[in-house]
C-alpha cells in the first residue's frame, strides 16, 4: 500500500451507507490510533436535529485548548463538524471543505491522527479530493421559484439537466436539490462536470465498511424503529414548531415524511415504512457513489481496518506515532 503522496500528512478515512457501523468502528480505531473524528455527516451539522440523524450519545460539550473549533466528546473522543449550525441556516459544500480541512490541519499540528468519518459522499470528496467547488453566488429570486416545486418535480429536472448528479443525489434532500439545479442554471453547465479535482491536501487511506444488502436493510429497519421508541415523533414536532417544514434542512429523511404524516397526508405506519423504505433507497445511492472510487479499501471487521491503518502509517514517512 505504498502511498505517491507520502509527502502529506495522513488522513485516515472510514465510510459507508448508512446503518453501517461508522459510528463504532471509527470511535474504536480512534482510541487505538490516537485520533480524533472529523463528521462527513450532512445531517449531523444541524443542531437540534439528534434521533433522525443517528447522532450518537454525546458526554458533553467542550472547545478545545486552542479555542479554534468547537467539538462534542462521544466516548471521551472529540467529535468536529456535529451541532455546528440551526436548522433554517445556510450551509454550503464550500463551508464544510474549508472548515473541515482547517479542523482536519489543526488535528495534526497537535500530533493527533484525524479521522474523517461518514457517508455523505461529496462531503469526503471535498476534502480527500480539494474539489474546486463552483464559485456561485445564491441567486434568491431563481430560489424561490426552485423551492416552490416538490422534490420529486426538482429531481426530474436535475435529471434531464444533469443525469450524472441525479444518480447520486439525496432525492428528498430539497437544499441539495435547489443548489445543484441552480448551479446549472447560472452557469449553463452541468453541476456534475464543475467539481474538479484539486492538488492533494492529504495522503488519504479510504476504508469502507461493506455490509451485505440484506443485513443491512435489517439494520436500517431496527435503527428506524429504534428511532421512534427513542422520539423521533417529539424531535420532528419540536423542530417544526420552532422553524415550520419548508426549511431545507427538514427535507431529510425521517423529517420529511413525519411533516406530511403530521399534516394529514398519510398514517403513521405509511410514514414509518416511507423512512425506512427511503432509508434503504438512500444506502443504494450512497454504494453506487462509493463504488465508483476504486482508491477505498472494503473491510468487513475492525482487525482489517487496524491492519490497512497499521501499514499506511508505517509506510508513511510523516506518520504519528502512538
Amino acid at each position: 500500500m505504498k502511498s505517491n503522496l507520502s509527502n502529506l500528512k495522513p488522513l485516515i478515512v472510514i465510510l459507508g451507507p448508512t446503518a453501517s457501523g461508522k459510528t463504532a468502528l471509527s470511535i474504536a480505531l480512534a482510541k487505538n490510533f490516537n485520533g480524533e473524528i472529523v463528521s462527513a455527516d450532512s445531517r449531523q451539522i444541524y443542531r437540534g436535529m439528534d434521533i433522525g440523524t443517528a447522532k450518537p450519545p454525546r458526554n458533553e460539550k467542550l472547545k478545545m485548548k486552542n479555542e479554534k473549533f468547537d467539538c462534542v466528546i462521544i466516548e471521551t473522543i472529540p467529535h468536529y463538524m456535529i451541532d455546528i449550525c440551526d436548522p433554517d441556516e445556510e450551509f454550503t459544500l464550500q463551508h464544510y471543505k474549508q472548515t473541515a480541512i482547517g479542523i482536519i490541519k489543526d488535528i495534526q499540528s497537535r500530533g493527533k491522527l484525524p479521522f474523517l468519518v461518514g457517508g455523505t459522499g461529496l462531503y469526503i470528496s471535498a476534502v480527500v479530493d480539494n474539489l474546486e467547488i463552483p464559485e456561485v453566488s445564491p441567486n434568491q429570486a431563481l430560489r424561490q421559484k426552485l423551492e416552490t416545486k416538490s422534490n420529486k418535480e426538482l429531481f426530474q429536472d436535475l435529471k434531464r439537466v444533469d443525469p450524472l448528479s441525479a444518480e447520486t443525489i439525496d432525492r428528498n434532500n430539497k437544499r441539495r436539490l435547489v443548489r445543484a439545479l441552480e448551479v446549472c442554471i447560472v452557469t449553463g453547465r452541468p453541476f456534475s462536470s464543475q467539481r474538479n479535482k484539486g492538488k492533494p491536501l492529504f495522503d488519504a487511506l479510504q476504508i469502507g465498511i461493506s455490509f451485505p444488502k440484506e443485513e443491512l436493510y435489517k439494520k436500517i429497519d431496527e435503527r428506524v424503529d429504534e428511532q421512534f421508541e427513542t422520539g423521533l415523533e417529539d424531535e420532528v414536532k419540536g423542530l417544526k414548531e420552532k422553524y415550520g417544514c419548508r426549511v431545507p434542512a427538514m427535507s431529510g429523511i425521517g423529517y420529511h415524511e413525519m411533516c406530511e404524516y403530521s399534516e394529514g397526508k398519510f398514517t403513521f405506519e405509511e410514514a414509518v415504512r416511507k423512512i425506512k423504505s427511503n432509508t434503504k433507497k438512500y444506502a443504494k445511492r450512497q454504494m453506487v457513489w462509493f463504488k465508483r472510487d476504486p482508491r477505498i479499501h472494503w473491510i468487513t471487521k475492525q482487525s482489517e481496518a487496524e491492519k490497512l491503518i497499521k501499514a499506511f502509517l508505517k509506510e508513511n514517512k510523516n506518520h504519528l506515532d502512538k
